[in-house]
């Protein structure tokens, strides 16, 4: 029998027209990258840098290594201080979390099987979103004045005169307080996001459960809940990532030593104390190790919330 020749394959090149679109690709991603690099990548690394250095003022000292992150949890009064803001920044995130995935997703619902005034709704929710946090901080702080503020009027008007007190001023109500102002901000991203994901669902997909005998809480918690895992799991990763670096409205309701008493303190507003209020002349290692640490924290945090939903998303997919 004679031997069978295999033809050999010769690799395409790419064609030209591919390469000049992997050229103009990288022409308009090179921006980003730029502003990437300036705004982002260097002052991270330039504050991972600067945490290992002893500082007098802006003079830079010896090489002290885990130094300064020793002090942290060492020294007073940092060693309180973090444990405190720590908490309240989980507080901040879980009270968020548990807002925007239950009420975000409820309107969201309800914006989507409802056709009238549904974009002046949307809006409406969207609005406070598009304003400065600080503005919305300042804001509220009015709003809940014990002297003027109208929450307190409204209180005493409706007959709830004993409800009324210093929402601020009150250790046990301020954190929460700051917790419902944040969510209440934040809502309307949640509503669009969610809204865009049941906008995504095959109609068919609800009408087949229906015809199967499912009434509508199945349909949602079988059919429609599944499918909104990617956007349950982005939701999730960018609450987290916006509690835990909260910073204008902590500000705003409590001012920079989070009052009263620290019942408002976040990990944010102590990095800005060390930084700019201490007084310390060691404050720029001190503020770089707490920015560092922070950051390895949210950038930890995140990458794992990403994996358990993305393994979700397997399951259910």
């Amino acid at each position: 029998m004679s031997a069978i020749t295999v033809p050999k394959v010769r690799r395409r090149r790419p064609s030209t027209g591919v390469a000049l679109s992997r050229r103009a690709g990288l022409v308009f991603v090179l921006p980003a990258l730029i502003l990437f690099a300036v705004f982002i990548a260097y002052p991270l690394l330039t504050a991972l840098s600067y945490s290992f250095f002893d500082w007098t003022g802006i003079l830079r000292g010896d090489f002290t290594g885990l130094e300064n992150y020793v002090r942290l949890f060492t020294t007073l009064p940092y060693s309180e201080d973090i444990p405190n803001a720590f908490v309240h920044n989980l507080l901040l995130f879980f009270g968020a979390m548990v807002f925007q995935n239950t009420v975000g997703l409820g309107l969201a619902t309800l914006l989507h099987r409802t056709r009238r005034f549904k974009r002046f709704f949307q809006t409406m929710y969207t609005l406070p979103y598009l304003v400065s946090p600080l503005v919305i901080g300042y804001l509220w702080s009015l709003m809940l004045s014990p002297l003027f503020g109208p929450v307190n009027a409204v209180l005493r008007a409706i007959g709830l005169g004993e409800l009324a007190q210093p929402w601020l001023g009150n250790p046990q109500t301020a954190i929460w307080v700051v917790v419902i102002v944040t969510a209440w901000q934040w809502i309307g991203f949640p509503v669009l996001l969610y809204g865009a994901a049941l906008g995504g669902i095959p109609e068919e997909v609800d009408e087949a459960a229906s015809l199967d005998g499912a009434n509508a809480w199945q349909r949602f918690r079988s059919v429609t809940l599944p499918m909104l895992v990617p956007a349950i799991g982005t939701v999730s990763v960018l609450t987290f990532i916006g509690a835990m670096e909260a910073f204008p409205i902590p500000y705003a309701l409590g001012g920079s030593q989070g009052n009263p008493a620290g019942a408002t303190d976040v990990l944010s507003l102590l990095f800005y104390r060390t930084a700019f209020e201490s007084g310390s002349s060691n404050a720029i290692g001190t503020s770089s190790a707490i920015a560092t640490l922070l950051f390895l924290f949210i950038f930890g945090i995140a990458i794992l919330i990403t994996a358990i939903m993305r393994r979700a998303e397997r399951k259910l997919f």
